[in-house]
Formats: C-alpha cells, structure tokens, sequence
C-alpha cells in the first residue's frame, strides 16, 4: 500500500532527524529546493498527534527552518542577484520558469504585502525571497511577514495532519483509492517536470 509505506518512511525520518530535521526540510522548502510544505508538515502532525512532539516546538522549529530559508534566498538575491541564484539553482533542481514568474509576480505588486500574501501561494512561495532581496525590500519587515506567514501556514498544514492522524483507520480502509490518486499525482507531477525541462532546454 503506497499510502501508507509513504507515511512510515516520512514517520522514521522525523523519528530520526527530530525537530532539527523537519526545521532543515522547511529551510529547503522557503528556498529554491523542490521540497513541499505539503509533504512534509502533515508528518510533522503526526508525530505531535502520536505524543511524540509538542506542538509548540514543532511550530517552532519548522518556523526557524521557514525563516532561514527565506533569510538565504533573501541574502543570495541582495548580494548576488539572479546569476547567483541560477548558478546555486542548478543545483537544486531550479525551475528557471518559475523563478521569472515569481519576479514578474513581485515586480507588479511590489512590497512587504506581497510578501505575506506569496507564503500562501503554491510555488511563488519558494522563491518570493529571491526578487524581495534582489529590489532590496527592508530586511525587518520582509523577516517579520515571512515568520507571520509562515507561521500560519506550517500550523494549518500541521494541524491537517494531526487530525488525519486521528482518523487514520479510515484512511487505511480506503487506502487502495488514496493509492490511486498518488500515482495519477505522481505521473501528473512527473509529466510537468518533463515538460517544464524540455521548455528550459529549448528555449
């Protein structure tokens, strides 16, 4: 069963790395690594549904990761600009598409707002930190937005988790759909990987 061999690895992971590992995945996820906050808080309340955590340092560690991954994006679009960002980016498995919609999204609505505001937008908030550092927005400001958005966003992921947790024997009962729906998501994430790829390499 896919759904759950997925959630006992994800489970023996923060088992093993503890808050320090999910504060190190919610780093790479405020940057340019193509970690999902979706993939990785609602674990996160697992371990807090089953009295492994407590809630408050979970939401405090994941948090610090989301603020210092958001702080070295920042950092690299202040100092660098975007040759360093692609350079480091290819590394990291860098969607240069993405990161030229995210600039064009920030350059339109330019401020510590939209800051806030792309915390809760799929993928503009991986790379939102980059354009703030490169057009120099107020380094106070832009940690504190980030931390409130963040904040907000990790807890109702987390707190999704948590309650799935609660009713996990029915999500085992139907296991075999979720099953489905995970490999259609996969081939769907997959074929737009591809496609974003062959895009890059042909233009």
């Amino acid at each position: 069963m896919i759904t759950e061999t997925i959630s006992k690895i994800a489970v023996q992971i923060l088992d093993s790395t503890g808050y320090a590992g999910a504060a190190g995945l919610m780093a790479l996820e405020s940057m340019i690594a193509p970690v999902p906050s979706e993939a990785v808080m609602p674990f996160v309340g697992f371990q807090v549904a089953d009295g492994k955590w407590n809630l408050a340092g979970a939401i405090a560690a994941t948090s610090f990761g989301s603020i210092l991954g958001s702080l070295l994006s920042y950092l690299m679009g202040y100092y660098g600009g975007k040759p360093v960002i692609l350079k480091v980016g290819k590394y990291l498995l860098l969607n240069r598409h993405d990161l030229e919609r995210t600039e064009a999204f920030f350059q339109k609505r330019s401020g510590i707002v939209t800051v806030f505001i792309s915390r809760f937008i799929p993928v503009i908030r991986h790379f939102i930190s980059i354009p703030a550092g490169m057009g120099r927005a107020p380094l106070l400001p832009f940690l504190a937005v980030t931390l409130a958005g963040a904040t907000i966003w990790n807890t109702f992921l987390l707190v999704c988790g948590m309650k799935l947790r609660e009713h996990w024997n029915v999500v085992q009962k139907y296991s075999h759909q979720a099953d489905i729906v995970i490999v259609a998501l996969i081939l769907i994430a997959g074929i737009f990987y591809v496609k974003s790829r062959w895009n890059q390499v042909a233009s």
